[in-house]
């Protein structure tokens, strides 16, 4: 069942929680990144096994759904310490299943444990009963409800297993739905891990439902039994997705790709900016959708800032360690060493020059790229408009504002950005004309992703809806608005008026409420 290159899982739990996954019995072996060596095998679903999750999910949704949310919120407020307690566990599943460094999957641990706590005290509120204003006051009471929409399938990438496989399942299930959930067959691990956490702390097992398999096998009746989608993956998936979604007139949320860009104005602090490219652009080696590709630097600081943003990205220690010290680990997969060789050799044959990096390290694993910095970048290579997923950015010069925003805007995708400045007033200005579901000053990343209360998501072919904030949790329910009428008041004739009289009658009711803002 087990290579013994997993540290610090007993050989029965891993047992027992791959057996979360809804299987017939065959199973797929899943390597280790960091070593091409066999790390788990892993059960895999059929066409009939999601069928089954979905039969056992909605058998279990009526009843959770019919708890009070102070109920439903409890498995969720112990989350929060439970994982950070437990952390060192789960950060060596999360680095053996993806290659990442252990610093990039302390990000995941936090953000599980933010999003729950988050989720599990804004919900009581969010889901209650709201009174709305009727139609005539007093005669008219009106209220939105909030109803499930019953049971949700969610699809989770590879790169951030753990943090996408857990925080958009927690306000589906707050908001009273059970979920059939598709993780990438790489790394269920961190995702069963979780389920097994939350079923000893309260969560009834069912709700939360695991097929794994290749989207061949099971995409079709996965998105057939839902009345809801979430998805985080590729545009290309995404767009899939809505079209299957759409023939059933059922809704989606997508959050897709980016080609981000970061903005250093010339009155930044070289220092921190430098720093702060380095986290923004080679976290999880790259492999993050809101981390950035492209870097645009003032003319007057460019080579200052360049000078020391090379230095750092050369100086970066790489490797497959799980100690705390390794500041990038291995990609995860052999097509995105193949896409990130692509993409810098096109480029270089093209004309542009490595700063730094550009090569593959197979002396440290089999999946190792060097941080990598070009410049002279153009638009007829590849690495200027695609996605690279990869630990490789370009450098590019800037002299206007105006200019840079073009240039920033310039994409099919909207996802992330990054403004540098020491003025943060004039960073806010600029970040609302670009075109990006989230702005970060002064920070990479990070600020607006971890700000739970607001919005997350991308614009153009980055994405549809939102994860984080009141839509991160209420695009799991329903809207349902249910209005009394008083006897006295409505839409017809009182006491044998006329209907001409009352027309008058009720129009000039309306122009006086309207006077005194009673409407």
């Amino acid at each position: 069942m087990l290579a013994n290159i997993l540290p610090g899982m007993d050989p029965l739990m891993l047992e027992r929680i791959v057996r979360h996954v809804t299987s017939e019995g065959k199973t797929v072996e899943v390597p280790a990144p960091f070593t091409g060596q066999p790390l788990v095998e892993l059960p895999v679903s059929t066409a009939e096994d999601v069928r089954r999750a979905y039969a056992t999910a909605r058998a279990a949704q009526e009843e959770w759904a019919a708890r009070p949310v102070a109920e439903r919120i409890e498995p969720f407020f112990r989350l929060h310490d439970a994982i950070l307690n437990r952390r060192e566990e789960i950060l060596d599943v999360v680095q053996m299943e993806t290659g990442k460094a252990r610093r990039h999957a302390f990000e995941e641990v936090l953000d599980v444990a933010g999003c729950a706590l988050h989720y599990a005290r804004q919900a009581p509120k969010l889901l209650a009963p709201r009174k709305r204003k009727g139609i005539f006051p007093i005669a008219t009471q009106a209220a939105e409800l909030r109803h499930p929409k019953g049971t949700v399938a969610l699809i989770s990438p590879w790169n951030y297993p753990l943090s996408l496989g857990v925080t958009d399942v927690i306000p589906a299930l707050i908001a009273g739905n059970t979920v059939v959930h598709k993780p990438d067959t790489q790394t269920a691990l961190s995702t069963l891990w979780t389920i097994d956490l939350l079923a000893e702390l309260g969560m009834p097992r069912e709700i939360w439902q695991i097929v794994t398999g290749d989207p061949a096998d099971i995409g079709d009746p996965l998105i057939d039994g839902a009345d809801y989608v979430a998805f985080t993956g590729s545009t290309r998936g995404g767009r899939r997705i809505a079209e299957e979604a759409a023939k059933r007139l059922i809704g989606c949320s997508l959050e897709l790709g980016g080609k981000n860009p970061m903005i250093v104005l010339e009155d930044a602090d070289l220092d921190r900016a430098a720093h702060g490219a380095l986290r923004a652009c080679f976290t999880n080696a790259g492999q993050l959708c809101i981390s950035i590709e492209r870097l645009y630097v003032h003319d007057s600081i460019y080579d200052a800032f360049t000078d020391r943003f090379v230095r750092a990205t050369g100086n970066m220690k790489i490797g497959s360690g799980l100690e705390w010290s390794v500041q990038m680990g291995s990609l995860t997969f052999r097509r995105q060493l193949d896409a990130v060789t692509a993409h810098v050799a096109d480029a270089v044959e093209k004309g542009a020059t490595v700063l730094t990096g550009g090569k593959a390290r197979p002396d440290l694993g089999p999946l190792f790229y060097e941080p990598t910095v070009l410049a002279g970048v153009t638009d007829d290579m590849d690495v200027c408009g695609n996605e690279t997923f990869g630990p490789v950015v370009a450098l590019y010069r800037f002299r206007h504002e105006d200019e840079v925003v073009e240039k920033a805007n310039d994409t099919v995708y909207g996802l992330n950005a990054s403004i540098w400045t020491r003025d943060v007033a004039r960073g806010r200005a600029l970040a609302s004309r670009i075109k990006a579901g989230t702005v970060n000053i002064n920070e990479g990343y990070g600020a607006a992703y971890a700000s739970y209360d607001a919005p997350m998501g991308g614009m153009k072919s980055s994405g549809l809806g939102r994860r984080h904030g009141a839509e991160g949790l209420l695009k799991y329910t329903e809207s349902q608005t249910v209005a009394s009428q008083a006897s006295w008041l409505g839409f017809d004739p009182v006491l044998g008026m006329a209907y001409d009289r009352y027309a008058d009658t009720l129009a000039g009711l309306l122009k006086a409420m309207r006077k005194l803002h009673l409407k």
